[in-house]
């Protein structure tokens, strides 16, 4: 088998290849717009990338995919993507008859956990829980450096669950998953930018708001407290179940500094303990661990 390992992670608007030699090393990058409304250009485009990282290193590669959704071990269709058009076809079997080869695919949020937890923010820890916090909130659990998945392929799915602890304050958001409150209405950029129109009756980016606080705009820093009460709940019921050693955030709400401050303050008001020990870390890798974690998949 070769030790080059080429990474795919496929997003909703762009696609990022990467191709890791035996050191580790990249040695190959691009990244190219998703054709998001058609399945089989999605495809089409795998393929090509695939094809064309290996004409340029002259060598076979490994393939491994981080996808929105996930394949359901139940039926082996993808599932919960929320690119609509992959939902409900043989994704990996595609795939796989396209390319001639094994490929390993994860949730793009696991690869996220498992590129943090071998070579990022918390390659020093043996339980790792990554977190992303975006245009969705989803998150994979790590051991011992390697990724937990269950009978149902939804480990690490946290922000469908309920926000812990509610408050009149927080109120009770729909989420497109039909039910309500789950912690993704509330940690998710949209989800920030709805709560901000619900309380303060006036439409503001989640990018607005993190800007007009740290300018001392009083509704926009009201609602970033808020926010990281919300988030020291959702943290606190994860470390309250799994206990992890660490915790990663990744996602582009994981930009906001004061998380890393105000957050871990406030999460012994929350955690069944007497102290908590458990670091919040921003991610080492950035937008790039998702490529990195689909990579490592092969190791």
């Amino acid at each position: 088998m070769t030790a080059h390992k080429l990474g795919i992670d496929l997003g909703g608007t762009k696609t990022e290849v990467l191709v890791l030699d035996p050191a580790g090393d990249s040695v190959y990058r691009q990244r190219v717009d998703t054709p998001a409304d058609s399945y089989d250009a999605i495809l089409g485009l795998i393929v090509e990338q695939v094809r064309q990282a290996e004409t340029k290193l002259g060598l076979a590669t490994t393939v491994g995919i981080g996808i929105p959704g996930a394949i359901s071990p139940g039926s082996g269709l993808l599932r919960n993507s929320n690119t609509v058009c992959m939902n409900g076809r043989p994704f990996r079997e595609d795939l796989e008859s396209r390319l001639a080869r094994e490929i390993r695919i994860e949730n793009d949020a696991n690869c996220f956990a498992l590129s943090e937890a071998l070579g990022g923010a918390a390659r020093d820890y043996p339980v790792v829980f990554g977190v992303i916090i975006g245009t969705g909130t989803g998150g994979g659990l790590v051991v011992d450096g390697r990724l937990l998945d269950g009978p149902h392929a939804i480990s690490g799915e946290w922000g469908h669950n309920p926000l812990p602890w509610q408050r009149s304050i927080d109120g009770s958001p729909e989420c497109y998953c039909g039910k309500n409150a789950c912690i993704e209405t509330f940690l998710s950029g949209p989800g920030l930018a709805a709560n901000f129109l619900r309380r303060f009756g006036e439409t503001r980016s989640s990018r607005d708001i993190i800007a007009g606080a740290a300018t001392g705009d009083d509704a926009c820093v009201a609602m970033i407290e808020l926010y990281h009460d919300q988030m020291a709940r959702a943290l606190a019921h994860l470390i309250n179940i799994l206990d992890p050693h660490a915790i990663v955030l990744g996602g582009g709400m994981s930009n906001i500094d004061s998380i890393y401050n105000e957050v871990p303050q406030r999460l012994e008001d929350y955690v069944f303990s007497d102290y908590v020990a458990t670091p919040i870390l921003k991610a080492e890798r950035g937008d790039a661990s998702g490529v990195y974690g689909a990579a490592l998949l092969w190791d």
